[in-house]
């Protein structure tokens, strides 16, 4: 089988060979979309992250395609209508990087707390004054963690490590584990209203989307930080860029921001078809916060450690391997038949 992996870095690629290199594939840097399609007509295995165009109508060049691989574990960047009913069958990485992203979460957080970017670029100048580089101790505080899967509950054992109270919040509380990790369950009032250092690790769900919103702002302590590793939408980024404003949110460190493959795009941002795909409002507060002298972004980088990126790599390939020998693993859909040939519409 044709097999391609798009959005591929120069590490996936060794990684790739010294796992898989007697297996016939290609690997490109680009993404997938809907201008380098037609090159990948007759491909019939793809493996794409996040940023690749899966919609219907760059799906439906690849008129061979059987399988796709997404090394991820959202998959709602995927068309799934047009998946199953063309007999494509999709599969995602269900987890990885819980360790990784709680690590990336207190590298976040202790930017923060002890103002490690301004301190660095004011002794690069030669200038050796401590005047406004005052932090704050992480021992007493208390961190709220909204979402308490693998990587939340990792992150409430590192809190704790820090002499933190940990207070938790989920829809699917796991008690027994929450136990073992020093954690204990709240309503999301109380989290919000109690915590000093609030932190999302939710999945992209449409019910976690801007989880925080203006009427969870007002409910915070003044002066509280936010940290999001999870997913762009699960803050409302209009109101933290007023949260932030009035004080009430004093400082934030984000992985992600909603829309964020669209930021970069200045040149595009006034053309019809822009401003129908992205709304302008949350774009012009993004672009204010990544400016902020109390906000840290960066490139959803979160899980990108050479040990997580290995692991994703290895369950990509065997997912690739179960489908190619007649099994499904880690499927996420429920394709019909398969289709030998799909026409170019």
């Amino acid at each position: 089988m044709n097999i391609v992996f798009f959005e591929a870095e120069d590490i996936e690629a060794k990684i790739l060979l010294d796992l898989y290199g007697d297996i016939d594939y290609d690997v490109v840097k680009h993404p997938l979309n809907a201008g380098n399609a037609d090159k990948y007509k007759d491909v019939e295995i793809i493996s794409c992250f996040l940023y690749s165009d899966l919609s219907k109508d760059v799906l439906k060049k690849l008129n061979k395609l059987k399988f796709i691989a997404t090394r991820s574990r959202t998959f709602d960047h995927i068309d799934l209508e047009y998946c199953n009913q063309n007999g494509i069958v999709i599969a995602n990485v269900p987890a990885y990087g819980g360790d990784t992203v709680a690590e990336h979460v207190f590298s976040l957080l202790l930017c923060l707390s002890r103002h490690i970017p301004q301190a660095a670029q004011r002794t690069r100048e030669g200038d050796f004054s401590a005047q406004g580089l005052q932090g704050f101790d992480l021992n007493g505080k208390t961190m709220g963690i909204i979402g308490t899967g693998a990587i939340g509950m990792r992150t409430a054992a590192v809190a704790k490590a820090f002499g933190m109270n940990v207070l938790g919040y989920d829809i699917s509380p796991r008690h027994l584990i929450a136990e073992a990790s020093g954690l204990t369950y709240t309503s999301l009032e109380k989290l919000l209203s109690e915590s000093d250092v609030i932190s999302l690790h939710v999945s992209n769900y449409p019910q976690n989307r801007r989880l925080l919103s203006e009427k969870e702002f007002t409910l915070m302590k003044n002066g509280v930080v936010i940290i999001n590793t999870s997913i762009g939408a699960a803050i409302d980024i209009k109101a933290l860029l007023q949260a932030m404003t009035s004080g009430k949110v004093s400082a934030a460190g984000l992985d992600v921001l909603p829309d964020e493959s669209a930021i970069h795009e200045d040149a595009e941002f006034l053309r019809e078809s822009f401003s129908a795909k992205y709304d302008a409002e949350t774009l012009l507060a993004s672009h204010a916060l990544l400016h902020h002298k109390n906000v840290i972004v960066t490139p959803h980088i979160a899980f990108y450690t050479k040990e997580t990126i290995e692991g994703i790599l290895r369950t990509t390939g065997s997912n690739i391997q179960s489908f190619q020998s007649g099994h499904h693993l880690n499927v996420v859909n429920k394709p019909a038949a398969p289709m030998q040939e799909r026409k170019v519409v």
